[in-house]
């Protein structure tokens, strides 16, 4: 495990039957700002099995995110919590807080989720607890249960051990089953190719046993994706319904396969009624970009936007968009979306469909008096953005434009008139805005059926999917005819 970041790689991931074992000691607790008196103690720390990162600038994907609170939480009782996180989305956190799953509860592989231990509020004194320990030491033969204390404590030893079963992780600490974590869609065992250990702890040994020799989505798997079967259709010779951009960066090989394989196999795009594209810029890697070329030149549904990619300049991979949408395939309407974007095309095309043949349209999840943020990671300055409110815009992830619209926009970037802002998103309301005001009505419709963040009933589109919950989706479209979600538990 390297000493600085307290990472070790798992090159071939996980597979049944693989467990990790840490001996570590808990540090001592000590003062941190709380209740604004700084007296609040705080003693945890976070043990994550983590895959590869997806994007430049985030986090990687957290597979398994475990933390033990011996101090600091806000219920101010020890706690174990245990999540997920696709590209900085958090799912929904299991938190065990001393009690005993219900019987009634889901388990795995016939384990509870949470184990119970001796809480704070369960009255043990500390000659109880002298004695609890002695009669565990000595066992009693007319025992009906034993009860145990929080599994961690502060500067003592404890020995873990994190085994992969066939539903999901199990949590061991000193021999004893403290919790278990399903595994959730979207991930699976050889995606965690990392284990960090941070916070309040030191690692004194990390053993890691029974791993896959291969990793079965490596370079076999790429090979096998080289089908025919995924290639993009042939270019219809008359205009198209529905261009749409996908917005991809050139290491997500892995994002755009599994579009290919979901809801690019729609009828309508398989028969050339709908065109999709990837638009990726280049990469900071030589060996990146040739791999990105091959690509392109073998499945031909790429469209390479010649400059370095950069979050600030994605404005220009829409402008492309527009320029191929409305240009080069006389498209009615042209969508755009990003690669982690589960696009239900039906539903999209008949909601375009309500609003008259002719009439300029903007449809997406809109946002109306947004104002820019002044402060943090996401600051925009005075220069950047003079003006105290956004234009209506809708969210990135999935948006419509009527194709009038699409060529004004291009229009004026060719007459260097166009003003460029480093937020897509809001570039786009400022460009329809500004066609409004100098052209033709346009009609603004809001769905939160786009969705920003996850997947909701009868979604649009979905964001943040993961590879494996783009298929997951698309496998349900095909079997039940209706869009159900793919979250995690």
């Amino acid at each position: 495990m390297n000493r600085e970041n307290k990472l070790m790689e798992l090159p071939c991931g996980l597979t049944l039957g693989s467990h990790i074992t840490l001996v570590g000691r808990p540090r001592k607790s000590y003062p941190k700002g709380g209740d604004g008196d700084g007296s609040m103690l705080v003693s945890q720390f976070v043990i994550e099995l983590q895959g590869l990162k997806t994007v430049d600038g985030e986090d990687p994907p957290r597979i398994l995110h475990f933390n033990p609170r011996l101090k600091g939480d806000w219920s101010r009782r020890p706690v174990i919590e245990q999540n997920t996180c696709y590209r900085m989305q958090w799912g929904s956190s299991q938190r065990c807080e001393g009690w005993r799953s219900r019987a009634e509860e889901e388990t795995v592989d016939s384990h509870v989720k949470c184990e119970k231990w001796i809480r704070d509020d369960d009255n043990y004194s500390e000659g109880s607890r002298a004695r609890w320990w002695l009669n565990r030491l000595i066992g009693r033969r007319k025992r009906v249960k034993v009860e145990w204390p929080f599994p961690f404590v502060e500067e003592k030893l404890f020995v873990l051990t994190l085994s992969a079963g066939l539903e999901g992780y199990h949590i061991n600490v000193d021999g004893q089953h403290v919790t278990s974590f399903p595994y959730r869609t979207g991930f699976t065992l050889e995606d965690a190719t990392g284990l960090t250990v941070n916070g309040d702890i030191d690692v004194h040994s990390v053993v890691v046993a029974s791993l896959p020799t291969s990793h079965p989505s490596f370079a076999p798997q790429r090979h096998l994706e080289l089908s025919k079967r995924w290639q993009a259709p042939l270019v219809p010779d008359g205009p198209v319904e529905l261009f749409i951009g996908i917005l991809s960066a050139g290491n997500h090989f892995g994002e755009r396969m599994a579009v290919r394989k979901s809801w690019m196999q729609h009828v309508l795009i398989t028969s050339s009624k709908v065109v999709a594209r990837f638009f990726v810029a280049l990469h900071g890697r030589k060996e990146v970009n040739v791999e990105l070329k091959k690509e392109a030149e073998y499945f031909g549904d790429i469209v390479l936007v010649p400059y370095m990619d950069s979050y600030d300049l994605v404005v220009l991979k829409t402008v492309a968009i527009c320029e191929h949408g409305a240009l080069a395939y006389s498209a009615k309407y042209i969508m755009k979306c990003d690669d982690d974007t589960f696009v239900k095309l039906g539903a999209v095309i008949n909601e375009v469909k309500k609003v008259p043949e002719g009439r300029s349209l903007y449809i997406g999840n809109m946002n109306y008096y947004h104002k820019p943020l002044r402060g943090g990671k996401w600051a925009v300055t005075y220069e950047e953005w003079p003006e105290e409110d956004y234009p209506p815009y809708a969210n990135g992830p999935g948006y419509v434009l009527s194709s009038d619209i699409a060529r004004f926009i291009v229009e004026e970037f060719e007459r260097h008139k166009l003003r460029l802002f480093k937020m897509e998103d809001v570039s786009v309301g400022m460009w329809v805005e500004h066609f409004k005001n100098t052209s033709n009505p346009v009609d603004y419709r809001h769905s939160l059926r786009f969705c920003q963040f996850g997947c909701v009933e009868n979604y649009y589109t979905a964001h943040y999917q993961s590879p494996r919950q783009m298929i997951c989706l698309w496998d349900k479209l095909l079997r039940q005819n209706k869009p159900e979600c793919c979250n995690m538990r």
